[in-house]
């Protein structure tokens, strides 16, 4: 199973980083000696116990701290890289990968930027669907909003709308190969005008795809910006201690 992790984007929320906002240490890594922990190990953690075994990071052409660090191979999985040559959105970060994945098999795609529980979520997510793992926020006005009917069918993505009808979230998705080259082939018949997935997959069901909503996460951290990074670290800090250990 390939995962795609879309790590071109400028970070304009928590600049200046002299690195990439991949790079931003959360927490620290007990196996390397109690070293730093990038917020992207975190997604790759998750990836990794949701099945995939090969990873493709799109990365920006400024961005080689990324290749650097993690070089060919992360929890004992592969990682091939991608380029986006301009930060043009999530579809094109997306598609970016399109002619490395397998397009026989599931694709997992997560933010790099988030930290979200429970670690094994993603293995709720079916093989053979598209569907995405919802979170419930307390300001979902900031994130992509899910509608669904009572199936778990989902009707309608919000992108960031002022007024979300729900609380409920995507923090990631998974769909079957099939599906991802139908969503890039819809985004090059749109001109490629979509920039955020939320708009390509509404057009997507539009036109008869089904995807579901499967509610199974139960925390999510955007650690986009200075405020949300340090209420990351209190939030982990608090989980640890009341684990009795550090991260």
């Amino acid at each position: 199973m390939w995962a795609i992790i879309p790590a071109a984007g400028k970070g304009s929320r928590i600049q200046p980083l002299a690195f990439s906002k991949e790079l931003l240490p959360v927490g620290l890594r007990k196996e390397h000696g109690m070293s730093p922990r990038p917020v992207s190990d975190y997604l790759i953690e998750r990836l990794v116990r949701g099945g995939a075994s090969r990873l493709c990071f799109v990365i920006a052409p400024g961005k080689s701290d990324i290749l650097e660090y993690y070089g060919g191979s992360a929890h004992t999985n592969r990682i091939c890289y991608a380029v986006q040559p301009q930060p043009l959105g999530l579809c094109d970060a997306i598609f970016r990968a399109v002619p490395f994945v397998d397009l026989s098999s599931p694709v997992l795609v997560g933010l790099p930027d988030t930290i979200w529980f429970p670690v094994d979520a993603l293995t709720t997510l079916p093989d053979d669907r598209f569907s995405f793992l919802l979170f419930p926020v307390e300001d979902p006005e900031h994130f992509d909003s899910v509608l669904m009917d009572e199936a778990g069918r989902v009707q309608r993505i919000d992108v960031k709308s002022s007024s979300p009808q729900t609380n409920w979230v995507w923090g990631a998705f998974k769909f079957p190969g099939s599906i991802l080259r139908e969503l890039y082939e819809l985004w090059l018949e749109r001109d490629r005008s979509d920039e955020y997935f939320g708009t390509l997959a509404n057009a997507w069901i539009d036109r008869g795809g089904t995807a579901f909503g499967v509610g199974a996460g139960t925390s999510y951290l955007d650690v986009g910006t200075t405020d949300s990074y340090l209420r990351t670290l209190q939030v982990l800090n608090h989980s640890n201690e009341a684990a009795g250990s550090t991260m």
